[in-house]
């Protein structure tokens, strides 16, 4: 029988249940998901400061790296500028760091612009290496809090199928479509490809995406891979 034969009524089946036996493990790895460590490498010391100007001007005392360490952590935890500030002089004091946290305002200040390496987009008549892949994603409606408070029935989560290309070697996202979960990868692959633009020197993608009418299309659309 298929998977989703039963979905109609999967309600009217219990839960399996397991028992706990090894109650001094199970506690343990509980507490160790609340478990932080904290290590700073020791060549970003050696980084944190900003190399010596030869122009004209003021010397910024912080380098690029540790504006970018700063900013990044604040994102990663959810914290503003203020409390960043003290996060950053905490990991500094706990590890015995010789660095300083820079101050919020010129967190601010140069985060503005601040050049973050990240590669940018290739022009449109280079070739990309284009990666194609869909990932479930399930959506939770409203009401969810009323049936856990007053212990109703959980009504069927649905799901959707986000599609998505990009590119291999500068992570740019070059196509994306958003399906009902019954849709199958091969069935939107059409659609993606006429998303793209620039030409595709590699397509990649598993093995859901075999067979020869995708071999066909990405041939018919870029050309022999």
């Amino acid at each position: 029988m298929p998977h989703k034969f039963n979905d109609a009524r999967r309600h009217v089946f219990p839960k399996r249940c397991y028992r706990v036996t090894n109650w001094a493990e199970y506690n343990e790895a509980l507490r160790r998901r609340g478990d932080l460590t904290i290590w700073v490498e020791d060549g970003v010391a050696d980084l944190w400061s900003a190399p010596r100007r030869l122009a004209r001007g003021g010397q910024a005392r912080y380098s690029d790296l540790a504006i970018e360490i700063c900013p990044t952590l604040r994102l990663v935890i959810g914290l503003p500028l203020r409390q960043t500030q003290g996060f950053v002089r905490s990991i500094a004091r706990l590890t015995d760091s010789s660095i300083s946290a820079p101050c919020f305002s010129t967190l601010s200040r140069r985060g503005v612009g601040l050049n973050t390496g990240v590669r940018k987009r290739s022009p449109a008549d280079e070739p990309v290496h284009l990666v194609v892949d869909s990932t479930d994603l399930k959506v939770f409606g409203a009401g969810e809090w009323l049936e856990e408070k007053h212990e109703t029935r959980r009504k069927r989560r649905s799901w959707r199928k986000l599609h998505l290309g990009l590119d291999l070697l500068s992570g740019e996202i070059l196509c994306a479509d958003l399906t009902l979960e019954r849709i199958g990868d091969t069935t939107v692959l059409p659609e993606l490809l006429g998303q793209i633009d620039a030409p595709v020197a590699r397509f990649i993608a598993d093995g859901a995406y075999d067979g020869a009418p995708v071999s066909d299309l990405v041939e018919a659309r870029f050309g022999d891979q």
